[in-house]
């Protein structure tokens, strides 16, 4: 059984449709990348998924229960952490205090200290932060304070939402080189990501959008091949 399901799903934005019949899957212990232009969808299937959004056509399953009709804090609880483009911290707010809201449902706050302190681990330079406004930090940091706080909630499922963004390279490396090492410690992550050959490098399936719409799925090597993703996203003729 699939951790996640997505199951044709079709969502709009007021009378602007966005996704149609929209399906994918993500198995435990994998990394899913979701990949397309500007307008494609991605974020959209992140947000249906996460419960900002809800389909009105279609179903979103999770750890074998539906979840599609679900707010977003109910999901959270089930175990799915969102960590949306731009970051969105509590920008007033110290690192901290960010970490801290991240652990608020009532199984998580049991483990907070413990969670910090992984978290630290993770990216040392939160732990010369902490007492640090979100808001001053630099872009890579930011994203590090963002990360954090979505796993403080101890998620079976980890969505991450173009986490490179913006940021320099050797940042961007940073980050997708953490992302990896989530995964190898067992977190299951769902990615969307504009970097698209260091993203399929290691991920294990991905699934290509066009127009609200899967046109390709395959696992990373099998899509870096493909001649429609090389012209339309990689550039090569």
């Amino acid at each position: 059984m699939s951790l996640l399901k997505v199951d044709r799903i079709q969502a709009a934005y007021g009378e602007v449709q966005v996704l149609n019949a929209v399906s994918m899957r993500v198995e435990k212990d994998e990394i899913i990348s979701l990949i397309g232009a500007n307008g494609a969808g991605k974020t959209t299937t992140v947000k249906t998924i996460a419960g900002f959004l809800h389909p009105f056509q279609g179903t979103v399953t999770f750890a074998d229960q539906r979840i599609d009709h679900l707010p977003p804090y109910k999901i959270t609880e089930m175990g799915i952490s969102h960590i949306p483009e731009g970051r969105k911290l509590f920008s007033s707010m110290t690192v901290k205090e960010n970490l801290i809201m991240g652990s608020y449902l009532p199984e998580p706050k049991k483990l907070r200290k413990e969670s910090m302190e992984r978290m630290m681990g993770l990216f040392p330079i939160l732990r010369e932060r902490s007492g640090q406004v979100a808001g001053t930090l630099s872009g890579g940091e930011q994203q590090m304070v963002a990360i954090s706080r979505g796993l403080m909630s101890r998620p079976k499922l980890l969505m991450l939402d173009e986490p490179s963004l913006g940021l320099a390279p050797l940042m961007v490396r940073r980050i997708l080189d953490t992302v990896q090492q989530l995964n190898g410690q067992g977190m299951t992550i769902l990615l969307v990501e504009q970097n698209v050959i260091q993203s399929l490098k290691f991920s294990h399936r991905a699934y290509i959008l066009e127009r609200g719409v899967v046109v390709l799925e395959g696992t990373g090597a099998e899509l870096l091949a493909n001649p429609h993703m090389q012209k339309a996203y990689l550039g090569l003729k």
